[in-house]
């Protein structure tokens, strides 16, 4: 179970690095970043770059040791479009499954 929720973290951080990266990419500067990752028992990481784009998320070992051991993330993502607008997705994946949620979602 774990190992389907690590996946499903990752295939998350993927699709919306590629909605990120899709835009034209102009000199963009990495403004804050945060990582708190020592290998075990959870991870948390945050960035925040020049052209508006945001990104922060946490994961959480539920059960650690025990049969039922999952891990939780949350997290958010933000960018402003071509149209000035900034679009938000707040994320969970969890033993539910990945659960996004945003108020302004492109199409």
């Amino acid at each position: 179970m774990m190992k389907l929720m690590l996946v499903v973290g990752f295939l998350a951080t993927v699709l919306m690095l590629q909605t990120t990266m899709a835009r034209p990419q102009n000199d963009v500067e990495v403004l804050e970043y945060e990582s708190d990752n020592i290998g075990i028992g959870g991870y948390k990481f945050s960035y925040k770059l020049s052209d508006g784009t945001t990104r922060t998320e946490e994961g959480v070992v539920n059960n650690a040791g025990q049969e039922n051991e999952s891990i939780s993330i949350r997290g958010s993502v933000s960018w402003v479009a071509p149209d000035g607008q900034t679009y938000t997705i707040n994320f969970v994946a969890d033993e539910n499954g990945f659960q996004p949620e945003g108020a302004h979602l492109p199409k």
